[in-house]
């Protein structure tokens, strides 16, 4: 039906085939509108705008004027023109009706096209519907709706527009119904904007309407806040609408009105819980909160005009938690520094895995692909059930402690949940920590790492080479192995063999980072935190640096060939990528990249998701990052002399420290020396354990695409690569002959969906609400000022770039790097920049270490950084305040 009518009009024909009020009235299909515009030249227009870059707004918004042109030039042929007349003449004798448009790509589940096309309201007279007919056509080409069109990927060829003429309610009230709270996410609040007369002056923003908030559980009217009344529109006889307009003093409810003539609710309590009821049918006639519009007749009868999925709402997590009561779930993706969805293979490589920690906890886990009972996903991302860490007293002390160098917002927010009576403590003990800590601290012998660490460092190194060596071995599969084993090892791989890794080879970055805690406490007041920092910076082991500096050894020496560099220069990712694939590049970038993808290829950008290309999969990414590099010479700023730097500066502000206690023991000097160098030697392994879990994971990969050629020759999917939009049951059912095409197409569409997804909620309640929403989660404003926390101590005053997507991404060196977060995929672009601002994160965060690595300054964890500031924009970035200043920003404090 979608295609003949259009979003608005299938919407209002369900609503009324519900037996729901709505008012009576007839559509124009897109038929009509087709065969009206068949020679009009439309078709050129559309191929124009198809080759437009979407941030070409002149020249989409010049095609889009064009268009509009060629629709109202068209007229209305006669014998659709006739059929209108016709239609018009059953509703009554010159009936005000209101023609409203109804666009194929309207009203969609992932996108609203709310008010982007034109209606027009109290049209009398079947000539004055025509004409309104002809403009509501036009409007498919407004300068918004081309460029929204534009910017979510919907073809301009293939919107076509619907008519729905509608009888007119004369409403001595009007507006907009949210049968979910569109702020605060909460699902059981129902919130009703109102206005006297026309919902036009609410649905257009043009008044400060009343607005109501019901919470539907209790029945009852939870907030009632009262509009100014400053615009009016009404009806008028004989067809149009009058606008009243009102100054301030004019408005009922001046400061200096009397009692009388404050302004009184243009809906009573009676009415407010009505229309809340009707909205709740809506709701449940759809399955999903609606968007509404309403209006009410002068006899107080309620009408729907109109109802369309709220698509700002984050989802709900996609299954129920068993035990009652509201549940609060923490956001795991953005945790990892993930803003995008998984595939639904990553997301199952991901059950697996946490089926194995609980497991090895002490956890039942009847089925490890469906994951641990703490394990929820919503939106496509990884979401953990944090109820029971709020009711803990141990779980308040450590948890939101960790998050405070990991993502500090949700830790924030964690806090902010302490004082909610549903949160309440009601395990006052640790015995239930205790319970599941100690059966992994006793199989992994984690108190013999930790004094083999700290008597034995040279030996705790040694047996981190050899897990690491054994970890390689355990993920090996026969050559020879069917696509059924080849499941089985990915079960083996993801399920058993990587988790073991962390709790042998984490208690040793523990160590290190606990010496230098030990060290600030020993000299008190004569160790600042930017000392301390200083220590931890140009850390040997730790195989991000590593990689990163192996990158740009890499440029180093392709620039030294001069030939070589000067066959490179100026040439885009993908001409590099052809040359590199065709063996065509020159001899030291060949053989160069080779090697660098034989030890670091099986890293990516969002490598926690096994459904992403690895760098050797596709390198464009680092072909990207090494042209970047063959930009930026050598010298005082490059990233080893920078590196080389740190490592002077750290091991001076070591001797220093020993220096400091020695003066008050020989004995605190030992305790001092021994300690950093502990903290030296250990603290760079905190990249090792993902490290290794990411090296499973691509070995995982690497299984499952030989599978998915298998199921792709026996046309069970279509692409090999189409198995990672599957998961592993369904995977299965396709090797036993199920045809998953539609399957894989149906969760890709769903997917790209998710990837259009801006806003990402750190915290999530069962109840749908977010707790970063609600009031009380901000702090105050302060203009022209973002704040976060800071990260990597410095001041630096640069152009910023934004950037949502490191693949393929342009960092001139110098700029500010603004980023949602960053994983180790996005660390080579940090050796160009100037200093880095996230939206995530938190001090010891990855973006935030590898930051102070390269002695970049950075603030971590300032909401929205991507939105309220703009590539070119000039900024300037205090990784000692946590703020960042910049020209024209919409500042607030994080």
């Amino acid at each position: 039906m979608l295609p003949q009518v259009g979003g608005k009009a299938a919407n209002l024909g369900e609503l009324a085939g519900a037996g729901l009020p709505v008012p009576p009235g007839f559509c124009l299909t897109t038929d009509a509108y087709v065969s009206a515009l068949s020679t009009s030249g439309l078709d050129e227009v559309c191929a124009a705008l198809e080759s437009t870059s979407t941030v070409d707004l002149a020249r989409l918004n010049g095609l889009a004027g064009q268009a509009r042109s060629l629709v109202l030039d068209a007229g209305i042929p006669a014998g659709i023109a006739e059929a209108v007349r016709s239609a018009y003449e059953g509703l009554g004798e010159n009936v005000p009706v209101a023609v409203r448009s109804s666009a194929t790509a309207e009203d969609l589940p992932f996108a609203s096209f709310a008010g982007q096309q034109d209606t027009f309201l109290n049209v009398v007279g079947a000539d004055s519907v025509l004409d309104a007919v002809s403009r509501c056509w036009a409007s498919l080409w407004t300068d918004r709706a081309v460029a929204y069109r534009a910017t979510n990927g919907i073809e301009h060829a293939s919107a076509a527009l619907a008519v729905v003429v509608q009888e007119m309610v004369d409403s001595a009230a009007a507006g907009v119904m949210f049968t979910a709270n569109p702020v605060t996410g909460k699902r059981s609040e129902t919130v009703i904007d109102a206005s006297p007369g026309l919902g036009e002056a609410v649905v257009s923003g043009a008044v400060n309407p009343d607005q109501y908030v019901v919470d539907m559980a209790r029945g009852a009217i939870v907030k009632r806040t009262l509009g100014d009344r400053r615009v009016e529109i009404r009806a008028l006889p004989g067809g149009g609408t009058q606008r009243t307009q009102r100054s301030r003093k004019e408005s009922p409810g001046d400061p200096g009105d009397t009692p009388a003539a404050a302004v009184q609710p243009c809906l009573s309590d009676r009415q407010i819980k009505d229309l809340a009821e009707l909205g709740r049918m809506v709701e449940k006639h759809y399955g999903a909160p609606q968007d509404t519009e309403w209006a009410m007749d002068s006899n107080g009868k309620l009408w729907l005009t109109q109802a369309r999925p709220i698509t700002t709402l984050y989802p709900q997590t996609t299954r129920t938690p068993p035990a009652p009561g509201v549940h609060s779930f923490l956001n795991f993706s953005l945790a990892q520094g993930l803003t995008r969805p998984l595939t639904p293979m990553g997301l199952a490589g991901i059950r697996l895995i946490a089926s194995c920690v609980a497991k090895t906890a002490g956890f039942a886990v009847p089925d490890p692909r469906s994951g641990p009972s703490p394990y929820y996903e919503a939106g496509q991302r990884i979401f953990f059930d944090l109820t029971s860490v709020l009711r803990s007293r141990v779980g308040r002390k450590i948890v939101p402690r960790v998050f405070d160098v990991m993502e500090a917002r949700s830790a924030m927010l964690m806090r902010s949940l302490f004082d909610d009576p549903r949160f309440s403590v009601t395990n006052k003990t640790p015995l239930r920590l205790i319970r599941h800590v100690a059966p992994v601290a006793a199989k992994y012998r984690v108190p013999e790492s930790l004094l083999r660490g700290l008597f034995r460092p040279n030996a705790a190194l040694a047996r981190v080479e050899r897990l690491s060596s054994e970890l390689r071995k355990a993920l090996a599969v026969p050559g020879k192995a069917t696509a059924h084993q080849r499941v089985a090892h990915v079960q083996r791989i993801l399920g058993s063999e990587l988790f073991a890794t962390v709790p042998q080879i984490l208690p040793l970055p523990v160590l290190g980072f606990a010496m230098l805690a030990l060290v600030g406490r020993m000299l008190g007041g004569q160790a600042t935190h930017d000392e301390m920092q200083t220590v931890i910076r140009g850390l040997p082991n730790n195989v991000t640096t590593e990689m990163d500096l192996a990158l740009w050894q890499l440029a180093s020496q392709i620039r030294e060939d001069n030939d070589a560099a000067a066959s490179m220069a100026g040439q885009s990712t993908e001409a590099l990528l052809e040359r590199y694939r065709d063996a065509e590049l020159p001899a030291v970038a060949q053989s160069g990249l080779d090697g660098f993808l034989h030890a670091y290829g099986h890293r990516a950008v969002a490598e926690i998701d096994l459904g992403m290309p690895r760098w050797g999969d596709d390198p464009t990414h680092i072909l990207g990052v090494l042209a970047n590099y063959l930009r930026l010479q050598p010298g005082a700023g490059a990233p080893d002399e920078q590196f080389r730097r740190a490592v002077d500066e750290a091991e001076e502000q070591v001797a220093k420290f020993v220096g400091r206690a020695r003066a008050i023991s020989p004995l605190h000097a030992m305790a001092v020396r021994t300690a950093l160098d502990r903290t030296r030697r250990f603290a760079g392994l905190r990249e090792l354990p993902k490290y290794n879990l990411v090296l499973g994971l691509a070995a995982a990969r690497e299984q499952l695409l030989l599978v998915g050629k298998e199921l792709a020759a026996s046309q069970r999917i279509e692409h090999p690569e189409d198995v990672f939009f599957l998961d592993l049951d369904a995977v299965e059912n396709a090797l036993a002959g199920a045809d998953l095409r539609d399957a894989v197409a149906e969760h890709r569409a769903a997917y790209e969906q998710e990837l259009r997804r801006r806003h990402i909620p750190r915290m999530l309640l069962s109840d749908g609400t977010e707790p970063e929403a609600t009031a009380g989660a901000n702090a105050e404003q302060r203009p022209g000022t973002l704040s976060g926390s800071p990260a990597s101590a410095g001041l630096v005053t640069a152009p910023a770039r934004v950037i949502m997507d490191p693949v393929g991404a342009h960092l001139e060196p110098g700029e500010i790097l603004v980023a949602p977060s960053t994983d180790p995929g996005w660390t080579p672009l940090f050796l160009t920049a100037g200093g880095l601002v996230m939206e995530m994160g938190g001090p010891n965060s990855h973006g935030a270490v590898v930051a102070r690595e390269y002695g970049i300054p950075a603030v971590v964890g300032v909401p929205d950084a991507t939105t309220r500031l703009r590539t070119g924009q000039l900024i300037t970035v205090d990784g000692v305040a946590g703020t960042v200043s910049a020209e024209g920003a919409q500042g607030g404090d994080a």
